[in-house]
């Protein structure tokens, strides 16, 4: 299933060119009060109202997918957890050097790709990076690899903004706007083995990065892992694990189109 959240807070189910409007299964999430669980409602109560969506889609009324504004498929992630160098780099070894080097950004540099980027400091460098992102799907602590990938609730595409500069990185990573999610998530089954897929990444139409995830230094399932034994993951927790080589700047007026084999592909503006 691919499930998208567009126009706002509307909630669809992607087929082919169509989303299928269910927002009306929203009403039956658990009333939230304050101060809430510290995770993403819908992503948690996926496994109970996945039947029900799939009825719903069956009637609901269709919009063409070219005309609705997609918005970040996660609403509220608790954390954002990214890896840094996951890949191998020219002249560097293609085999890992002890555990993934994780860091946070900001859960509110999330946004979907409609929204696009505003550079907040157009006179320095910002730079792309396109990654695989998994979202976490239920709590999960301390888990080995070999179990990571079953906490998986789906998979989307991701865009890692960077501004360069001597700040810590996690401030550089975590404007406003420099965490782009989309075009909608697509639940692990339909998804399956994350690895072996094509990445690529487009600016002005000028091919910049292409690379498949078999090529990861450390695979999803060790970073999710690695990533568990420092927190309890939880639903909406977003994972970005990555991005090949061919990370360049982008600048106001920029396009910058990006797709993960199998999960999508977006536009997202520069401004």
């Amino acid at each position: 299933m691919k499930l998208c959240r567009f126009d706002g807070n509307r909630l669809g189910i992607v087929q082919g060119a169509q989303v299928l409007d269910v927002t009306g299964l929203l009403d039956e999430l658990p009333t939230r009060r304050w101060p809430g669980p510290r995770a993403d409602a819908l992503v948690a109560a996926l496994p109970q109202l996945r039947s029900r969506l799939e009825a719903a889609g069956r009637s609901a009324a269709w919009r063409d997918l070219g005309g609705v504004q997609l918005c970040s498929p996660v609403a509220n992630p608790p954390r954002v957890i990214a890896v840094r160098t996951n890949y191998p780099q020219p002249g560097a070894p293609a085999t890992p050097a002890g555990a993934p080097d994780l860091f946070l950004k900001s859960a509110t540099s999330v946004v979907g790709p409609a929204e696009g980027v505003t550079l907040r400091f157009p006179e320095r460098r910002t730079d792309h990076e396109v990654e695989l992102v998994a979202v976490i799907g239920r709590r999960a602590n301390d888990i080995p690899a070999a179990q990571a990938l079953e906490c998986v609730a789906g998979y989307c595409v991701g865009i890692d903004f960077t501004l360069r500069g001597d700040e810590d990185r996690g401030v550089r990573k975590s404007l406003d706007g420099y965490t782009v999610l989309g075009p909608w998530l697509t639940t692990a089954d339909e998804a399956g083995d994350p690895q072996g897929r094509r990445i690529t990444l487009s600016v002005n139409g000028v091919l910049r990065q292409d690379g498949t995830t078999s090529g990861m230094l450390h695979d999803v399932a060790g970073i999710i892992a690695c990533a568990s034994r420092y927190f309890e993951l939880l639903p909406g927790d977003v994972i970005m694990t990555g991005t090949p080589p061919g990370v360049g700047a982008v600048r106001p007026g920029d396009t910058v189109e990006c797709a993960v084999e199998g999960l999508g592909e977006m536009r997202v503006a520069v401004r």
